[in-house]
């Protein structure tokens, strides 16, 4: 990318962070976090979004894009500082909206949903960044050997290439990574592809693109409770090595939720739902992950975790227990506890919310 493409500006520091809560669990919308005399407060909840579990934040026009998973839309948000402005709702393509991404230009979004197991891509207006037009919906199908979470195909993730020609998809259900062709200049996809077959019943979930090593990536299996480093080439996904995300003495039952890795591109973390952990590993010369902790979260069932690394810390939302918490970044990458948390009813995830009053 060039210096010049909008994507590839560094975004302003974070106004606030907000939590994303499940109305089912309680949740009211978004949660403001503020500390004060090194304590947490969660402010009253903005209705505007609700069912908030994750986002995307295009610098180019100052929007938010969050899915709605029980709404089945994405809603076009635009921070204000101490409260949301929603300028647009629009269909999600499907059903159960997890995971959105902005390419690379920030002129298209995408968006894997859930219960129908299809993806959908938006063009964005270049002057506005509003959605426009009808998207394009791949409807997949497939399944798995799990009977409980495999009978159908379930999209969890998202995410574009470095260099902005491919999507790909992950799908729980079926043990795939789709690849699709991508036009950036048209906001056109090609046929999919089958770019990886994971292991049978692995449930793939989240992959992460290495964002400084071209040909790197990262997929985690939320049924196996495994790391795979991946070779890319386009449409080509190939294991390299497989490690377990799970200390070598967990018993009782556990699932993977979030992948994230830190700006210098040598620590990677993944969270445990029910081992209650985030699996530290440095990233070798090679890109091959080495374990390096089993940090506690804090919490029950860590489904999301936000790196804020200005800060040093990283801030981890708990589905079971309503509970958001927070850990220290060591020297090293590692994590600490710090004795920080607070109950946020619904808590799914943390949002890093970016003010126009700040940016403009």
């Amino acid at each position: 990318m060039t210096t010049d493409d909008p994507a590839s500006r560094t975004p302003p520091p974070a106004a606030s962070l907000w939590i994303g809560t499940y109305a089912g669990g309680g949740g009211e919308g978004l949660y403001p976090l503020r500390r004060g005399d090194d304590r947490w407060h969660a402010g009253a909840p903005d209705p505007a979004a609700c069912n908030a579990s994750f986002d995307t934040y295009s610098p180019r026009f100052d929007l938010h894009y969050i899915v709605d998973e029980h709404a089945d839309t994405i809603g076009v948000f635009r921070s204000m500082g101490t409260q949301w402005d929603c300028l647009a709702r629009v269909s999600a393509g499907g059903a159960a909206p997890c995971h959105i991404a902005l390419d690379r230009r920030q002129s298209c979004i995408a968006v894997a949903n859930y219960a129908d197991g299809s993806v959908a891509l938006y063009r964005l207006d270049p002057t506005s960044g509003l959605p426009i037009g009808a998207p394009i919906i791949y409807t997949a199908r497939g399944s798995g050997p799990n009977p409980e979470r495999q009978q159908s195909p379930h999209a969890h993730w998202v995410g574009f290439s470095l260099d902005n020609r491919w999507l790909y998809a992950t799908d729980l259900g079926a043990d795939l990574v789709r690849a699709f062709a991508f036009d950036a200049d048209r906001g056109t996809l090609g046929a999919p592809s089958t770019a990886l077959v994971a292991p049978p019943g692995s449930g793939p979930r989240h992959l992460l693109v290495h964002p400084r090593q071209p040909g790197s990536a990262y997929l985690a299996c939320e049924l196996s409770n495994t790391l795979i480093a991946l070779d890319v080439d386009g449409a080509v996904v190939r294991p390299r090595k497989t490690v377990s995300t799970l200390p070598a003495a967990a018993t009782g039952d556990s699932i993977v939720a979030h992948i994230a890795v830190n700006a210098a591109g040598d620590r990677l973390y993944v969270s445990n739902r029910g081992d209650n952990s985030i699996a530290v590993f440095a990233l070798a010369a090679g890109g091959d992950p080495v374990l390096l902790q089993h940090a506690p979260s804090g919490g029950a069932s860590p489904r999301f975790f936000r790196l804020v690394e200005n800060e040093r810390r990283v801030v981890v939302a708990h589905e079971r227990d309503h509970r958001v918490t927070e850990l220290a970044i060591l020297e090293d990458g590692t994590l600490a506890p710090t004795g920080t948390g607070i109950t946020v009813p619904g808590a799914a995830y943390v949002l890093e919310a970016y003010s126009s009053a700040q940016t403009r």
